[in-house]
C-alpha cells in the first residue's frame, strides 16, 4: 500500500486502546503507552465479569489515574481510539480486526496461535485497516529472523535446522509464535514451504532425520519469558543464533512503536520487519 504523506496527518497524540487490559501484557502495554511520546491511552477493554471492570486503567497498571475506565463493551472502549493494541486469543483478535476494518483503525496484533484461516480473515480486514501483525514484537527477535533467513539461504541442506524454544508454564500454544516466525524465516531463506518442511514431534523409532527439514523443540516451565535458539548443524560444526527475552516490556514497547509507524501508512497487512525497515 502507498504510505500516507506525514504532512497530511494532524499530529496530535495517537489514541490507543488496550485489550486484555487487566492481564500481565495488558498492564505492560498501558505502562508502555504512558512512557512513550506521541501516544495516549484512550480505551481499555476486559472480558465481561472481570473484577477489573470500572477500575481506572492507569491505576490498574500501577500508574497515576489515567481517567480511562476498564470496560467490557467494544464500542464504548474503542469510541475515542485511533488504534488497538492486541495480545489476546485468536477468536478475540478476529473480532477486533473486523471492528478495525469497519472503522479504519490501526490494529497491532501480537496474538499467537493464529491459524491459516485466521490470517486469511486478518488479510481481508487489512483492506480497510492498517494492521501490523507479528509473532513477536521485539526488535531483537526480528533482527534474529533476518539473520536466520540469510544464514539459511547461504547454507545448504547439509546443515540441519532445529529451532528450540522455552516459555513459562502458562503458555497455551506450541510451538510459540516466535518459533514459527523463525521457522518461516528459515523456510524463506531456503525457498521451501514451512508447512511441508517442518517437523514438530519426534517420538519412538523415527528413523534418520530427513534432509532439508526444519525441526522444532518446545519446552515449558517456570516463569521463562522467552528463550529461542536456531541451531544449524552441519558437517563438523554448529552455528547457533539465539535470543533471550528478559522482560515483557520489549514486546509492549515494540507494539507502541508499531502503532506509531502504522499511523503514517495506509491500509494493509504489515510485519515488524516493515516497521523496523529490515525487509529484504
Amino acid at each position: 500500500m502507498t504510505a500516507r504523506n506525514p504532512s497530511d496527518l494532524i499530529m496530535t497524540d495517537l489514541r490507543l486502546a488496550v485489550v486484555g487490559a487487566a492481564g500481565k501484557m495488558g498492564r505492560m502495554l498501558i505502562r508502555a503507552i504512558d512512557a512513550a511520546d506521541g501516544v495516549v491511552l484512550a480505551g481499555a477493554l476486559e472480558r465481561p465479569g472481570s473484577p477489573a471492570l470500572g477500575k481506572d486503567a492507569g491505576v490498574l497498571a500501577g500508574l497515576p489515574a489515567a481517567g480511562v475506565p476498564v470496560l467490557s463493551d467494544l464500542d464504548a472502549a474503542f469510541a475515542k481510539a485511533d488504534g488497538i493494541l492486541d495480545f489476546t486469543m485468536p477468536a478475540a483478535t478476529l473480532e477486533f480486526a473486523a471492528l478495525a476494518a469497519r472503522r479504519g483503525l490501526i490494529h497491532v496484533i501480537g496474538t499467537t496461535g493464529l491459524s491459516d484461516k485466521d490470517m486469511a480473515a486478518i488479510r481481508a480486514a487489512s483492506q480497510t485497516a492498517t494492521i501490523v501483525q507479528s509473532g513477536n514484537m521485539s526488535l531483537g527477535v526480528n533482527l534474529l529472523a533476518a539473520l536466520v533467513r540469510r544464514a539459511a539461504a547461504a547454507l545448504g541442506t547439509d546443515y540441519d535446522i532445529e529451532i528450540v524454544e522455552m516459555h513459562h508454564r502458562h503458555k497455551v500454544d506450541a510451538p510459540s509464535g516466535t518459533a514459527l516466525l523463525l521457522g518461516q524465516a528459515a523456510a524463506e531463506g531456503r525457498t521451501v514451504n514451512l508447512a511441508e518442511a517442518s517437523v514438530r514431534v519426534r517420538d519412538g523409532h523415527t528413523g534418520p532425520r530427513q534432509e532439508g527439514t526444519i525441526g522444532f523443540a518446545t519446552l515449558r516451565g517456570g516463569s521463562v519469558v522467552g528463550d529461542h535458539s536456531v541451531i544449524m548443524a552441519g558437517p563438523g560444526e554448529r552455528i547457533t543464533l539465539g535470543h533471550l527475552a528478559e522482560d515483557r516490556s520489549i514486546f509492549a514497547n515494540g507494539a507502541v512503536k508499531a502503532a506509531l509507524w502504522a499511523r503514517e501508512h495506509g491500509p494493509g497487512l504489515y510485519s515488524m520487519a516493515d516497521v523496523l525497515g529490515i525487509t529484504e
